[in-house]
């Protein structure tokens, strides 16, 4: 297996090569500024470098790179290309401001905006009108039962004369099945219809693979129909969420009840006690009757503050008194974190080429799950090669959880169910939800044990953040409780949400509570990007593993590196191999056609918005890459590799016309991080 995949990277680089190249003199053809691009000029970069052959400083939060490579007089300008309206308007102010002082406005002014955080209101591209869709029963060769009333077009020859130039490569579809269901109208047409137009059919292949399911986990109709007329029966779910509510109400009176007989008991023995040392001296009555009032208050006061302190306390302990905690085994497995947007099906299937374990789905909100909302279940669906799987689910309330663990547990194939309690969003947490839970503990664990009692044999997991406000930990008195509420395992991120993803994640505080939490397993999570990271971090006892998220976005080949304890100089056509499987994957799961293949683009380039983030083995100065230093201006060892590094929109839409063909000419993209228009 190792010889072929060779095989295939080698007679791919001169295809690759050629594509950039020819993507370059496009470029220069169009008057395109060499500036623009870090893929540009590469003797001029080479030239600086040599002329400065001094060992360079290393300089703090950046990660330290060869001489050889490093771009010291490089000078960025801002992409404005991709930048959101609000941001160009910034930019001109802060470059009017500084046009005295600097004359060339397209470099960074002095007085540069802050470009941070999220592009909240990005450019979405146009959608394909329905009436310039061909039909789907025509699409097939079949009558639609619509006729004239049918919204979709009917006329072949039409829909040719104004479907985008096909794409000149094997359709993946194709390869894969034996039969492309999208036919003409599918990007890659060319490679499966016949000379007459007709679908060509690999009849050995598609005998092989048409029984054998593509995902798992996809909504019947009956289920969502039940769904959508609100007639699923929840019976199950919500006895009980009755009960545990119930149980919570009772143990909560049972509690204080007894605390206050025994503050009761506690005032008999001191009033006795006094009046014992007060008939000793029976003569001063005034002195006996000034001790039996302080008494009085003093009890009064004892009783007051215990009942207050009690009705106050939102964290009464509720001891487990039904069923055993399920044991889950992870032990020595790699777990793919849920990532929301890059986490899908497709990026999962690449991590599982890489070695990794167990995979869980991006997170789901129960609400919509609920409502049978199309793009909510999609977001659980599970390729065969997952074999340890998971969904990730989001709610405020016992009841909406707990039926939304009953419907999963019952109609989808899953090895656990995950509560998300780390989710920092703004609109999440507004709503309950997320890490806000974490600030609402007894409903924490209503929500564990009333789920637990629908889920049946499968495990439930939570992730957790370490706690709301920075300066302020509490997960290490949350995770008994969800031990105690039958949880097989509890993840911490080793960051508050108020910390986002700044700082370093706080590996000491993850050990300590998973020593509170014994025996149910621990994982940690944060900063892991190389195997010495994971190694460091699973000497610590406590801790029974460790989930890896963002370290498996920037290089998804980590799992790789962990299991063969090596640090792997991958190179850039390996890498470029990595991006065309995952662009395979996509396609055989929204679809070749064009919406598929425009679906898939966009995925790829927020993919690319981590992936340039990477820096080659062979490049580093000091080894492993730490997640928190970001990479000075460097080229790499050839131009594939530079244009991998780019943090420049332009260079991840080049990459992807490599895989996908030509954007349309109305596209835009603009990554969700605005550091990113950056280069």
């Amino acid at each position: 297996m190792e010889s072929n995949h060779s095989d295939t990277v080698i007679s791919s680089e001169q295809q690759i090569t050629d594509k950039i190249s020819a993507s370059n003199m496009n470029e220069n053809d169009d008057g395109g500024d060499a500036g623009d691009s870090g893929n540009k000029n590469r003797d001029d970069e080479v030239r600086v470098q040599e002329e400065n052959p001094n060992p360079v400083p290393k300089k703090a939060g950046y990660a330290e790179i060869k001489s050889e490579f490093l771009l010291l007089d490089y000078k960025p300008k801002i992409q404005t290309e991709y930048l959101s309206e609000d941001t160009k308007r910034k930019i001109a102010a802060a470059n009017e401001e500084n046009a005295e002082e600097d004359g060339d406005t397209a470099e960074p002014p002095n007085k540069k905006p802050k470009l941070k955080g999220r592009n909240k209101q990005r450019p979405k591209n146009e959608r394909i009108e329905q009436k310039d869709k061909l039909c789907p029963s025509i699409k097939v060769g079949k009558e639609c039962k619509f006729g004239d009333s049918c919204k979709f077009l009917h006329d072949i020859k039409e829909f040719l004369e104004k479907k985008r130039p096909d794409i000149k490569e094997k359709c993946p579809v194709f390869e894969t099945l034996g039969f492309c269901k999208f036919g003409v109208t599918c990007r890659f047409a060319s490679s499966h219809l016949g000379e007459n137009g007709e679908n060509r059919v690999n009849q050995e292949l598609y005998d092989t693979m048409k029984d054998k399911p593509l995902c798992i986990n996809v909504l019947s109709e009956d289920v969502r129909h039940k769904l959508w007329k609100r007639k699923y029966d929840f019976s199950k779910a919500m006895k009980s969420v009755n009960h545990i509510q119930k149980t919570f109400r009772n143990e909560n009176k049972t509690d204080i009840t007894s605390s206050c007989d025994k503050v009761l008991e506690e005032q008999k023995d001191c009033v006795t006690e006094v009046k014992q040392e007060l008939s000793q001296d029976t003569t001063d009555t005034a002195d006996k009757d000034s001790s039996s009032v302080v008494l009085e208050q003093e009890s009064d006061k004892r009783l007051a503050e215990h009942l207050t302190n009690k009705a106050n306390n939102d964290d009464v302990q509720i001891r487990s008194t039904s069923r055993e905690v399920k044991k889950i085994d992870f032990h020595n497995k790699l777990y793919l974190a849920p990532l929301t947007t890059v986490g899908n099906l497709p990026f999962r299937r690449v991590c599982k080429d890489y070695g990794v374990d167990i995979t869980c789905s991006e997170m789901a909100l129960a609400s919509q799950i609920l409502k049978a909302k199309a793009s909510e279940w999609s977001l659980i669906k599970r390729h065969p090669s997952e074999d340890i799987f998971g969904v990730q689910i989001c709610g405020a309330y016992p009841d909406m959880m707990t039926k939304c663990a009953q419907v999963l547990t019952e109609t989808s194939d899953l090895d656990f169910i995950d509560i998300n309690c780390g989710c920092p969003i703004d609109l999440v947490f507004k709503k309950g939800s997320g890490s806000a839970l974490m600030g609402k503990v007894t409903k924490l664990e209503q929500i564990c044990r009333s789920m637990r009692g629908v889920m049946g044999e499968v495990p439930l997991t939570v992730k957790l953040r370490t706690g709301v406000f920075d300066n302020k930990s509490t997960a290490h008195t949350i995770i008994p409780r969800l031990r105690d509420a039958g949880v097989s395992l509890v993840t911490i991120h080793g960051r508050s949400r108020e910390q986002r993803y700044t700082k370093l994640a706080d590996w000491d505080y993850i050990d300590r509570c998973a020593s509170l939490g014994s025996p149910m397993p621990v994982f940690g999570n944060g900063d892991i990007l190389s195997y010495e990271d994971y190694n460091l971090q699973m000497e610590r006892k406590g801790v029974s593993g460790g989930m890896i998220a963002r370290g498996a976005l920037i290089k998804p080949w980590i799992f790789t590196e962990i299991k063969e304890q090596r640090h792997w100089d991958i190179s850039s056509s390996e890498r470029f191999e990595m991006l065309r499987s995952y662009t395979n994957y996509s396609l055989e799961h929204w679809g070749s056609d064009d919406q598929g293949v425009e679906r898939t683009r966009r995925f790829l380039l927020e993919w690319l918005s981590f992936l340039h983030r990477y820096i080659p083995v062979g490049v580093l100065e000091q080894v492993p890459q730490k997640i928190n230093e970001r990479p000075p201006y460097y080229i790499g060892r050839n131009d594939l590799e530079t244009m991998m590094a780019s943090a420049n929109c332009a260079d991840w839409i080049k990459i992807s016309e490599m895989l996908l063909g030509p954007v349309p000419s109305s596209f835009q993209f603009l990554p969700k991080h605005k550091a990113n228009a950056y280069q």
